[in-house]
């Protein structure tokens, strides 16, 4: 302990003489920790954020669809000619599959799908809103629609068709900036409708859209004012002590029999988990990782390159003191630690730098994006210096190593 001491001490004494070429050394380390930690950082906190909306749907939560939820541009023809569901899909379901804990059928109008909405109150107007029609089931199935004000859709709007909604919070500021909206009557695309409900404020990812740019109108009120809406879906729980997997093939199942696919012929619609965002955004964020892997480590290794460049004229440099240390008595493994320790100190101080950039960068776009909720992980911290003490070592180990063989009577014969 006291010459691992001894060695520390000479290590440190030995950059601090010599600060600026230090400083020069260590930045290609400081600028592949840094990338490393403050993508990290990111992609975890956003990965939070995703699996924390994933479960708000609750992880028994399933969608049946018409068309793939990933679908872009013009969809194939197999996939257009798929016969649309129809209004009464969720009541056969619920009576021919015991998995099913309850269930719902919605409609939705959006622009997205090539149907504008606009919902006047007065002189407030707000466009591009989104309209669904749900059934008095559509917040059991899928709890992120809770309502903070008012009420939801009961059984007897839905079987009156009655004209009321229930309104996202974006929506209600707009069209009722100092007023109480419970109970007032709105215009939805031309139509009187009264608010009976205000969603809790749930806004979208990344500032997409989300409940709180959503109105909700009973489904059959919406399959009656908006026939030409026919890409409707079905949202369903599965029972708990029913594993997942044979729940979700009775499902299948019993779809398949309701829309009269016999044999082989393939499923004309899609099976949707609720943690099919995370999935893609999984996916999505593995491609960051191998990028940001790969800058990383050219960073890394072009600050291993300086380390060892440094270390190599640090030993020429030094060839007398080398050879004064081994005519009193130093060994190789002496030389060897004590040279593997200033390399290794060079990286770590490297490391240490850049996991504080790292950190202060994760902390400015949490503080100025608070959509992008970036979080300093301390398995990342300790990967961070795991890496730069890596560095330290591979790439110290051959000036070490070449200045623990030096003949000590050259040595001191070297001028």
């Amino acid at each position: 302990m006291i010459d691992l001491r001894e060695n520390l001490g000479v290590a440190m004494d030995t950059l601090r003489s010599h600060k600026v070429r230090s400083a020069l050394t260590v930045l290609g380390i400081v600028i592949g920790v840094t990338s490393v930690i403050s993508v990290a950082a990111i992609i975890t906190g956003l990965n939070k954020y995703i699996q924390d909306k994933v479960n708000q749907f609750g992880p028994n939560t399933f969608f049946l669809s018409r068309i793939p939820p990933s679908t872009s541009g013009r969809m194939p023809e197999k996939i257009r000619k798929r016969k649309y569901f129809d209004a009464r899909d969720a009541d056969r379901l619920r009576k021919t599959c015991p998995a099913i804990k309850s269930i719902t059928m919605f409609g939705t109008r959006a622009a997205f799908l090539g149907n504008s909405n606009q919902i006047r109150y007065q002189n407030q107007l707000v466009e591009n809103a989104i309209v669904r029609g749900v059934d008095p089931d559509y917040a059991d199935v899928v709890p992120l629609f809770s309502v903070e004000f008012g009420r939801f859709i009961s059984r007897y709007d839905d079987e009156h068709s009655r004209q009321v909604a229930v309104m996202g919070a974006d929506i209600a500021d707009a069209l009722f900036p100092n007023v109480d909206p419970m109970g007032k009557t709105i215009r939805i695309n031309g139509r009187n409708f009264e608010v009976i409900g205000v969603f809790t404020r749930t806004p979208g990812l990344f500032g997409g859209p989300g409940v709180d740019q959503f109105a909700v109108i009973p489904f059959t009120t919406f399959h009656k004012e908006y026939p030409e809406a026919k890409e409707l879906a079905v949202g369903f729980e599965l029972r708990r002590d029913i594993r997942t997997d044979a729940g979700l093939d009775q499902v299948v199942d019993a779809m398949r029999r309701i829309r009269h696919l016999h044999g082989i012929v393939e499923n004309d619609f899609e099976v949707i988990a609720s943690d099919f965002l995370s999935t893609l955004w999984n996916q999505l964020t593995g491609a960051m990782v191998i990028l940001t892997g790969v800058i990383s480590s050219v960073g890394l290794l072009v600050g291993g390159i300086g380390v060892m460049n440094i270390m190599l004229i640090s030993v020429t440099e030094r060839t007398s003191e080398i050879g004064v240390r081994k005519a009193v008595g130093a060994r190789k493994m002496d030389l060897r630690v004590q040279f593997l320790m200033e390399a290794t100190l060079l990286t770590l101080a490297g490391g240490l730098i850049g996991i504080a950039i790292g950190g202060l960068i994760a902390f400015l776009v949490r503080t100025l994006m608070p959509s992008i909720p970036a979080v300093l992980s301390i398995v990342w911290i300790v990967l961070g210096l795991g890496m730069s003490v890596s560095v330290g070592l591979f790439f110290g180990y051959y000036p070490a190593n070449r200045a623990a063989d030096l003949d000590p009577i050259v040595c001191l014969r070297y001028e």
